[in-house]
């Protein structure tokens, strides 16, 4: 048996074998690298898996991660959502669907602040469950609302999932923020575009319309988007118009996430270590599972699986559409059972070079990634998004991922919209460069 294509295979055994079993993420890649480059090389495994460590693991990169992830663990403990709750009530709660709107619209601004899926899903679900539940609203529209809307913390920037796809891709953070812009807004619209025609076409199923409120009321309750708005234009826009980097950005953030909590009166001592604990558990998690990657990218470079790889790919004659479904299958294959991050940086090694192979954009490829790793964020059994709807709404998984298909199905939409107009990703970050 050729060589290349044996440790092919023990690569695959080692890492699922594991997986299997319940090893961490972590643990796994590590393993399989130091097995890989022991089995199937000369090198020298002991220096190079030390050294491959080290430098993984201070890049500046990733400095902005954990301050974004301190963030997310800051707000989700203040009362920002109730207020992102009464300030935009008002503007929606006569449109087709009403208030499940809110949902979506102040899940995408709670993505533009946390960067992260399950805090997102969190924080508005906290606040808007009971309160959709007791207008009488279906529970299984707010569910799908929130598990939906939910993942655009992956998609809409600041995005954890995109720093790490940038520093695994060695591609710009900052493009990569910049080309998730108008995904998001598309994504935002077909959201709406799906809650308004249902309540259209079911309306049997919507409670009675808000009271009618004048435009004096709606202009007053804007006031209570004031804190998260300010603080999205801070991060934000900080890095669009060039003034901070993303790590200087996720510092002011942090900033600003104190000082909300200060104005809510929820940064008491207690709140405060309990939030940097949780960032710190989650960044360690991150940086230990990047840094094991990087091994295992390594071990896979030695035995030149990737170039022989890309070879064997080459020779089938795949179009790059046909490449990227079949990516699209694996990707939402291991979606099922691996959470985002883990879905990158397992991949990467073996993916980003067949895709550039392929002449495929890199910063594009990025966001076709996220909007695969949002869909996964939804399926069964390893979403979790569904997870934390499960604890917030007591329901059962398999209710709460029939109410997440439709909005499985438009994540789907936008990736076919993407893929027939790239300059939908591209057009910004071109123009800013």
């Amino acid at each position: 048996m050729d060589p290349t294509v044996l440790a092919a295979l023990t690569l695959a055994l080692l890492v699922f074998g594991l997986l299997a079993t319940g090893v961490w993420v972590s643990v796994t890649l590590l393993v399989s690298g130091i097995a890989m480059m022991a089995l199937f090389t000369p090198a020298p495994t002991g220096s190079l898996m030390a050294s491959t460590l080290w430098d993984s693991s201070w890049g500046w990169a990733l400095t902005s991660l954990p301050l974004f992830v301190w963030m997310g663990e800051i707000l989700f403990r203040s009362n920002l959502s109730r207020d992102m709750f009464r300030g935009l009530a008002p503007w929606v709660g006569r449109m087709p669907g009403g208030l499940l709107h809110v949902n979506v619209l102040g899940c995408a601004v709670m993505a533009a602040i946390t960067g992260s899926s399950a805090v997102t899903c969190a924080t508005i679900g906290r606040l808007s469950v009971p309160e959709l539940e007791k207008r009488g609203y279906p529970m299984a529209q707010t569910i799908g609302t929130l598990a939906g809307s939910g993942t655009m913390g992956l998609l809409i920037p600041p995005s954890i999932v995109m720093i790490v796809y940038g520093v695994t891709a060695e591609q710009s953070i900052a493009r990569l923020f910049i080309a998730g812009i108008l995904p998001g807004l598309v994504l935002i619209c077909l959201f709406m575009g799906y809650v308004g025609l249902r309540a259209l076409l079911r309306p049997a199923e919507m409670p009675a319309p808000d009271p009618r409120v004048g435009l004096w009321g709606k202009l007053k309750a804007l006031t209570n988007l004031v804190p998260s708005i300010g603080l999205v234009i801070a991060v934000v826009g900080s890095i669009y118009g060039g003034i901070a980097t993303p790590t200087e950005a996720a510092a002011v953030g942090v900033l600003g996430a104190l000082l909300l909590s200060l104005l809510y009166r929820t940064l008491d001592r207690e709140n405060f270590v309990a939030g940097l604990m949780a960032a710190m558990r989650t960044s360690c998690m991150i940086a230990m599972i990047i840094a094991a990657a990087s091994c295992l990218s390594i071990a896979i470079a030695f035995v030149d699986l990737p170039r022989t790889l890309a070879s064997w790919v080459g020779d089938l004659g795949l179009s790059p559409w046909a490449l990227l479904a079949v990516l699209a299958l694996l990707v939402l294959a291991m979606g099922c059972f691996l959470e985002g991050i883990s879905i990158i940086v397992l991949t990467s090694s073996v993916v980003l070079p067949l895709v550039q192979s392929a002449g495929i954009d890199l910063v594009w490829f990025g966001i076709f990634l996220v909007i695969l790793i949002e869909a996964a964020q939804i399926t069964p059994p390893v979403g979790f998004n569904l997870f934390v709807l499960q604890s917030l709404t007591g329901k059962d998984i398999l209710f709460i991922a029939r109410a997440a298909l439709p909005y499985f199905l438009l994540l789907m939409a936008l990736l076919v919209l993407i893929t027939l107009f790239p300059g939908i990703v591209l057009i910004l970050p071109d123009a800013m460069s």
